[in-house]
This record gives structure tokens, C-alpha cells and sequence, in this order.
């Protein structure tokens, strides 16, 4: 039988908050991820797919050295050149998404291999580009499972601010969730679920209709490997998480009084 761990959800660590920029060259940045890395953490990271060079390196210690160093672009450009894999979950976080050209953009997201780097990448970087929008279209119907799936995660984060796309574009994405998950990618499964979820999230009748469609969908399956990770069901996902918005909301006007 196949170990299997706790799933992780890796953006969710909070970082330390630093108050000062640290400068740091190429060299200096490697070092800082060698010393914050853990066999620990590296077992951890290959049973979800990373593949070498890694060091390890949480993403709480990842966001804490980003706080550091802030904007340092041709630091990020660096990072990301050399292929490590915490080097790569930190350049996202560290680039500059006004200096990032859609050419840039897809140069990098030729160059992923795993599900975490991809949304580290999505979620840091290509969402705060002025091409998110125009990418999440584009990569979402890429053959390469890492590239559908950046794709994706910009359509789950882009669902989640209001002012971003308007609800006959989600019920079209709907459909599209609704005809092609089943014959999706793997991984692209999995972030198509997650864009189902982020559509329902808006509440309304877009909600209603996310949850139509994932009644008729049904049960997604995703191969987490030797992980503890699980597939939400889209539907009950939704339930919960409006009737938790909605508890808080009503908790929130009755401190207001």
C-alpha cells in the first residue's frame, strides 16, 4: 500500500512580515533556500511532483525571504532560468508583473513541470499581469497539462474579483468545465474543479448555475499520488463555503449596530 500523508495546501502559510529589503544576487538567493530546506520538506514536495534540484524549502520560509527582497526582477528571471524548484516557487513571487510581456509569460509557462510551480506562477505572477485575462483563454486549451492548467487557476482567481469577468462569460466557462472536464488532464482536472468552485463562489444566479453543473458533472477523480489530497465536490464546496460567507457577513452587520 502506498504511504500516504496529510494534504498540504501550500499557499495557505503565512509568512513572517519583514520590514527591511534585503538585496541579494543569484548566489546569494540559492544559498538563503539551501540553508531554509528540509529532507523533510524534500520528501514531501517529490510525493507531489517536484522533481530535482530542490532544496525543500516551506512555502511560510518562501514567503518570509519574498518579503525580503520584494521586487527584484531580473533576480525572479534568474531564478526561474535555473530550474530549481523552490527558486521557482519563489520567482513568481518576486518578479515584476508590469515588466512581464505575454512573450515572457508563455516563455515560462513552456517551462513548468509540476502542479506547484504552476500555481505559485498562476496565482503570484501571471494573475497580476495586465494579460491575465487574455492567458487564461489562451492556456486553458494548451495539450500540455501544465500549461491548461495555469490556464485554469487564472480562470478560478480571475472568478474571484468581481470586476474581472462578467457572468455570461462565466456561464460560458461553465459549459466548458461541464464538456471537457471528464476528458481533461489530470492536473488540469483538478484546477477545473477548482474554477467550477471559484464560479460558484460569485453567488447569484451564476452560483446556481455552477451547482447545476456540478450535480451533472459529479464526482471528479484526480490522482494525488501518495498524498492525502482530495478532490472537493464542487457542489457541497460551494454550500459550505456561501453558508460560511453568510454567517460572517451577518456576524460582521451585527457588530456595526
Amino acid at each position: 500500500m502506498l504511504r500516504r500523508e496529510k494534504c498540504r495546501r501550500w499557499q495557505g502559510e503565512q509568512p513572517e512580515i519583514a520590514n527591511e529589503v534585503t538585496q541579494m544576487n543569484f548566489t546569494d538567493a540559492l544559498s538563503e533556500l539551501s540553508r531554509r530546506g528540509t529532507e523533510q520538506n524534500r520528501r514531501v514536495y517529490r510525493r507531489h511532483g517536484a522533481r530535482e534540484p530542490l532544496f525543500g524549502v516551506s512555502f511560510a520560509e518562501i514567503g518570509t525571504l519574498a518579503k525580503r527582497i520584494r521586487r527584484d526582477h531580473a533576480l525572479a528571471e534568474a531564478l526561474w532560468a535555473s530550474g530549481n524548484f523552490d527558486a521557482r516557487n519563489l520567482a513568481p513571487m518576486i518578479a515584476d508583473p508590469g515588466a512581464m510581456t505575454r512573450r515572457d509569460l508563455d516563455r515560462w509557462v513552456k517551462q513548468l513541470d509540476n502542479y506547484v510551480n504552476t500555481d505559485s506562477f498562476a496565482r503570484h505572477l501571471a494573475s497580476e499581469s495586465a494579460h491575465a485575462r487574455a492567458l487564461a483563454t489562451k492556456w486553458r486549451g494548451a495539450r500540455d497539462e501544465w500549461t491548461a492548467r495555469a490556464g485554469w487557476m487564472l480562470v478560478a482567481i480571475l472568478a474571484m474579483r468581481e470586476e474581472v469577468l462578467e457572468d455570461d462569460e462565466m456561464s460560458a466557462i461553465l459549459t466548458e468545465i461541464e464538456e471537457g472536464i471528464s476528458v481533461a488532464r489530470n492536473r488540469v482536472r483538478d484546477a477545473m474543479n477548482s474554477a467550477l468552485i471559484a464560479i460558484g463562489m460569485r453567488g447569484g444566479a451564476i452560483e446556481r448555475a455552477a451547482v447545476g453543473a456540478a450535480k451533472r458533472i459529479g464526482r471528479v477523480e484526480v490522482d494525488h499520488g501518495e498524498t492525502g489530497c482530495k478532490t472537493p465536490d464542487a457542489a457541497a464546496y460551494i454550500a459550505k463555503a456561501r453558508a460560511h460567507l453568510a454567517k460572517r457577513r451577518a456576524g460582521a452587520r451585527g457588530k456595526s449596530r
